[in-house]
C-alpha cells in the first residue's frame, strides 16, 4: 500500500504562489464513490472522515525548474508559500507536487489561479448558498449528506446562470475568467465531493478554502458546525492577497455570513462592491436586514434574495453583469 498525496487548487498574485494539500497514511479504504446510493453512499461518506493523516512527511514542489522541499504539519496538511517571478502567465496554471515512498516517487498534479488584471473577485459560501444543505435542520443536513449521492444533491435554480455571468463579467476575452473562491465551514474531507458537484453543474472553477481536516467519526457528526472564525480569516486573507480586485460576496442567512461580511466590509471599505445573501427560511430575518442596511451606508450594494433570478436582476441593475 502507498500513502496518498492529495492536492488542492492554489492561487498566486504578482509576488507569491500558494499551493496546499494533504498526505494520508497508506490505507485499504477506497476513495469516496460518487455513484453509490443510500446506505452504500453513507458508508462511503463516513469513510472520508476515518482517513489517517501523515505528520512530518517530506513533500516536494516542482516550480520554476527547482525542487522546493517542505514537510507536512501534524494533521498531514502542507502548504507552500513561495516567491513568484514576474514573467509568469495568468489564468489557471498547472503545478506538480511529489512524495517519496520506498524509493519510488509519487507525483500529483493540480492547478493554481493567477487572476488576469481585471476588476472582479467573487467569494461564495457553499452550503445553502448554491448547494441545498438544510443547515437550519441539522438532522436533515446529516441525512442528505449520508443518503443522497452527488447526483441526487440539489442546486438552487438560476444560481449557475448568475455565477457564470459573474465569472465572465467585464471580460472581452472568452478565455479569461474572474477569480472565484468557495469558502466554507465544511472540512477538507469534502473537497472532492464539492469540486465534483461544481463540475457536474458547470459552476465556475474556483479555489476552495475549507476547514481543517477531520479524522474521526465523532468529528463527522459535527461536520460544518462550530466556530466560523476560519471563514472570516480566509476571506480577509484573500482580500489582503489581492488588494486590487473588487469583490462580490455571496452567502446565505442560515448561519453567520451576513455578520462576517459586515466585518469584512468595515475592514475593506473600498474593495467590496456588492453583498448577496440568500434567504433560506420562510421570511427575511430582522437582524440580517439591519446588517445589510448598515452596509448600504458604506456604499456597498446589497441584495437579500429568495431566488437567484432576483440576484441576477440586481447584478444587471448595478452594472456588474450585462
Amino acid at each position: 500500500m502507498k500513502p496518498i498525496l492529495k492536492l488542492y487548487r492554489g492561487y498566486a498574485n504578482e509576488q507569491e504562489l500558494i499551493v496546499m494539500g494533504h498526505v494520508f497514511k497508506p490505507t485499504s479504504i477506497e476513495e469516496y464513490n460518487f455513484q453509490k446510493k443510500n446506505l452504500k453512499n453513507a458508508t462511503s461518506v463516513i469513510k472520508m472522515f476515518q482517513i489517517k493523516t501523515q505528520a512530518n512527511a517530506d513533500v516536494y514542489l516542482e516550480h520554476n525548474k527547482t525542487k522546493i522541499h517542505t514537510k507536512t504539519l501534524n494533521d498531514g496538511y502542507f502548504k507552500f508559500c513561495v516567491p513568484l517571478d514576474q514573467d509568469i502567465n495568468y489564468g489557471w496554471i498547472d503545478y506538480e507536487v511529489s512524495i517519496v515512498h520506498e524509493n519510488k516517487t509519487l507525483t500529483s498534479r493540480d492547478s493554481y489561479i493567477r487572476p488576469h488584471k481585471g476588476n472582479l473577485g467573487i467569494i461564495s459560501d457553499i452550503d445553502d448558498t448554491f448547494l441545498v444543505s438544510h443547515t437550519l435542520n441539522p438532522l436533515k443536513k446529516l441525512y442528505v449528506l449520508l443518503f443522497k449521492n452527488i447526483n441526487k444533491r440539489k442546486i438552487y435554480e438560476d444560481v449557475v446562470s448568475h455565477y457564470q455571468a459573474l465569472s465572465t463579467a467585464g471580460r472581452d476575452n472568452k478565455e479569461e475568467f474572474n477569480a472565484f473562491f468557495y469558502v466554507s465551514s465544511s472540512e477538507w474531507n469534502l473537497y472532492r465531493f464539492i469540486t465534483n458537484f461544481t463540475e457536474i453543474h458547470q459552476l465556475p472553477k474556483a479555489v476552495l478554502l475549507l476547514k481543517d481536516i477531520k479524522t474521526s467519526l465523532t468529528d463527522f457528526f459535527l461536520t460544518g458546525r462550530g466556530n466560523h472564525n476560519h471563514k472570516f480569516d480566509k476571506i480577509k486573507h484573500i482580500l489582503e492577497f489581492y488588494p486590487n480586485l473588487e469583490y462580490v460576496l455571496l452567502g446565505d442567512d442560515s448561519q453567520h455570513d451576513p455578520f462576517l461580511y459586515e466585518a469584512i466590509c468595515k475592514i475593506f471599505p473600498v474593495t467590496v462592491k456588492a453583498v448577496y445573501i440568500r434567504q433560506t427560511g420562510q421570511s427575511k430575518k430582522e437582524k440580517v436586514i439591519s446588517v445589510l442596511k448598515n452596509l448600504e451606508t458604506l456604499k456597498v450594494s446589497i441584495c437579500y434574495f429568495k431566488n437567484s433570478s432576483e440576484a441576477i436582476a440586481h447584478s444587471k441593475m448595478i452594472g456588474i453583469i450585462v
